[in-house]
């Protein structure tokens, strides 16, 4: 189908001007002499002069121009321009870092200012504009090409003195410890969810009265804070830790992973009972008549072709219940359950941002692949979308 591209892109315009606004107003990085005293703001132009920091400027607004009239052959000369200047946001650290930071202070460090953040934000989404205005790829594709956009920057000169690469130095091997904590709740708890989830469906669709009492619950357990959830769970475990041996030898406490687990399983279970149970029901009964009419038994019906049909509903709740327990995960540090949310808690006690960031930036990008992976693996198999494309 033609697409009219004849009109302004107004989203790549507004990106545009708020990111050319943030690079000439908003500090660029925090320069501070050690680790215990708050930096002081760096703007642009204070590292660069004003000359320097205007030389950024037509880059930033050569997408614009592609974006006033933005045709097939402009929108990927925009595509080009954003990735490099994507490329190129690191070295202007590096850059600040050189002209700032004296070499005498060794134990100077530089932060991520908020025109870093707003500039990667902006042109993140005007990659994303762009890829979908040109129907681009895949997502697993466009995942290898932000990993490759990730290793270099990781091999860009910007690292040493940057306060987030610090915090990482001096914590590799608890992050590394971290990062698996983490995703064996995640895993555990949304591959126990998606077991048991799919036994209750299965309940819901036989008993009329097991879907009203399912869902109740499974509401109810919705509504309850994560940290009061987590309390409440540590004096029952406590208990069975201290009376019952069995309990015991499996490494169970009131604090630990025991607890997070069990939280995230219960608010894993709504997402992924009610998509099942939609899924299952909303299979078209024709399909299932025309199939028993073949010969089929009640078993081959459900296995090749219920089931099948129903997957890509099953994959979305499976996706919707592993972003929200990837983020959940991180509150499970509080009592003691490791993960990455052990960065954010110290950063937040210590007053140290960048150990907060240390913590979440693995954690936001967990999410956004996990969404991503799982969101093209529910468009391969749903069967409406399969057939549109071969159209």
């Amino acid at each position: 189908m033609h697409r009219d591209v004849s009109t302004p892109n107004r989203v790549l315009l507004a990106l545009t001007l708020v990111a050319v606004l943030a690079w000439l107003v908003l500090p660029l990085a925090s320069i501070a002499p050690n680790r215990i005293v708050p930096g002081s703001p760096l703007h642009a132009h204070e590292a660069f002069g004003w000359a320097g920091a205007l030389a950024a400027i037509p880059g930033l607004l050569g997408l614009a121009v592609l974006a006033w009239r933005p045709s097939s052959r402009r929108l990927w000369l925009a595509l080009a321009l954003a990735l490099l200047l994507l490329m190129g946001l690191p070295l202007w650290l590096a850059g600040a870092a050189a002209l700032a930071i004296d070499p005498s202070q060794p134990q100077a460090r530089m932060g991520l200012g908020a025109a870093f953040w707003v500039l990667l934000f902006c042109l993140a989404l005007m990659v994303i504009e762009l890829r979908t205005r040109l129907a681009l790829g895949t997502a697993a594709g466009w995942l290898m090409g932000a990993g490759v956009l990730a290793a270099w920057w990781l091999a860009a000169p910007w690292l040493e003195p940057l306060a987030l690469w610090r915090e990482y130095q001096g914590r590799s091997d608890q992050f590394a410890e971290a990062v698996v904590d983490h995703l064996l709740l995640v895993g555990g708890a949304v591959g126990a969810s998606l077991v048991l989830g799919t036994g209750i469906a299965l309940a819901m669709r036989r008993h009329t009265g097991v879907e009203r009492v399912g869902f109740g619950v499974l509401n109810f357990l919705q509504t309850i804070p994560s940290l009061a959830l987590f309390g409440l769970l540590l004096a029952p475990l406590a208990w069975l830790s201290a009376n019952v041996g069995w309990i015991h030898a499996l490494g169970i406490r009131g604090i630990g992973w025991a607890p997070a687990f069990l939280a995230l399983l219960g608010y894993s279970l709504l997402p992924m009972v009610r998509n099942t149970f939609v899924a299952l029901s909303g299979v078209d009964p024709g399909v299932l008549e025309s199939a028993r009419g073949m010969g089929m038994s009640r078993g081959q019906v459900f296995w090749q072709v219920r089931l099948p049909l129903a997957l890509p509903v099953v994959l979305e709740g499976v996706r919707i219940t592993t972003v929200q327990a990837i983020g959940l995960t991180a509150v499970a540090a509080l009592i003691g359950a490791g993960g990455l949310g052990t960065f954010i808690f110290q950063g937040l006690g210590q007053a140290a941002m960048d150990l907060v960031l240390l913590g979440a930036l693995p954690i936001l990008a967990m999410a956004l692949v996990a969404d991503s992976l799982l969101g093209a693996l529910t468009r391969r198999l749903d069967p409406r979308l399969v057939s549109g494309a071969s159209a």
